[in-house]
């Protein structure tokens, strides 16, 4: 049987703190009723918000500190002044030290980046974490990384990307070959930065358990061109919250459309049932939660301003890959990677 799995949460964490973070542990903990939690944080508060959810209460323990790290702060500065003390370096440490499994934040991105690099540090052959979401698509998810951790990779770095994005792959959607596709402006080999266009020569030939589809276009990610896409922080991070616009926007379009006339909302009324499966299907809870993949360790940031919902879904994620062992597959495609790059150049 399978030891239960242990996730550190920053219960100081984002814009609601610890009523949105408790919340959202007990709707995890009913779809992992194997789950244990540490509730980093003031104690106070916290045993305020277990008031009201016994079941979690009797699968969690609490770690007193109430020092926490501002939204605002700057990643050098909460380092300087968040280490040691804060809920959020607390957290990274229990999954260090080997007290938790996952440690998931809705704090701070910038700061959970550099605490978690400086904590945990990356895996050997890593050069760089990246952040790594789930993205909806026509069928199912897809895996998109980096979104925000570098502004720019090169050849290298983009290939341990899909490595990692690869492993993710394994984890949540339980594939042995994932497929994996290089963002780029055009599908074509000759086009493209020079980074990308090495990064596709060397995943061409790649002996590593993936299926190297080329280049993928913005307009593919949705129908699931491909298992992961690749691509640096700073087109990533765009590429997303262009996606999270037009979906809000074409809510906003439903919405105007039904209330046009009286014929418009009896039509609505009549197809609640299928626009109830689209808002689903639309909602950014239901896949809340970047990984910062590369790391030492599990960790996930969840949307700062989700509700309990999101936060649940966040929760989902770190244990779906604690569970599966990620981040020592990881180290093992990365490691024979760059063995395969050194035997090519011994050749």
């Amino acid at each position: 049987m399978a030891a239960p799995v242990t996730i550190a949460l920053d219960a100081m964490g984002g814009d609601h703190g610890p009523s949105v973070i408790v919340a959202g542990a007990s709707i995890s903990l009913v779809r992992h009723p194997d789950t244990r939690f540490l509730l980093v944080g003031d104690a106070r508060r916290i045993e305020a918000e277990l008031n009201h959810h016994q079941a979690l209460a009797a699968k969690a323990e609490i770690l007193h500190t109430d020092v926490a790290v501002a939204m605002d702060a700057k990643p050098s500065q909460a380092l300087r002044k968040g280490r040691r003390h804060s809920s959020m370096w607390l957290s990274l440490e229990a999954v260090r030290e080997g007290r938790a499994d996952a440690a998931v934040s809705a704090g701070n991105t910038g700061a959970l980046m550099a605490m978690a690099k400086f904590c945990l540090k990356t895996i050997p052959g890593v050069d760089r974490p990246a952040i790594a979401v789930q993205w909806p698509t026509v069928e199912s998810e897809c895996i998109v990384l980096d979104v925000g951790a570098n502004v720019g990779a090169d050849a290298r770095q983009l290939v341990e990307f899909a490595l990692m994005g690869a492993a993710m792959a394994r984890a949540l959607f339980g594939m042995e070959r994932p497929s994996v596709g290089l963002l780029n402006i055009g599908v074509e080999e000759v086009k493209g930065l020079d980074e990308i266009k090495a990064a596709y020569a060397a995943l061409k030939d790649t002996p590593l358990p993936i299926e190297f589809r080329g280049f993928v276009e913005a307009d593919e990610i949705g129908h699931g061109a491909a298992d992961v896409v690749v691509t640096d922080g700073f087109t990533g991070n765009i590429a997303l919250k262009t996606a999270e616009g037009t979906a809000k926007q074409i809510g906003e379009y439903f919405r105007a459309a039904m209330r046009r006339s009286l014929l418009a909302r009896l039509g609505a009324v009549l197809a609640q049932g299928a626009f109830r499966a689209l808002k689903e299907k639309m909602d950014p809870r239901q896949l809340n939660g970047g990984i910062f993949l590369g790391l030492n360790g599990i960790v996930v940031k969840s949307h700062g301003g989700t509700d309990a919902t999101g936060f649940a879904s966040a929760v989902d994620t770190a244990y779906d890959m604690a569970s599966s062992g990620v981040v020592r597959r990881l180290g093992t495609d990365v490691a024979r990677f760059h063995a395969e790059l050194e035997l090519d150049g011994a050749a």
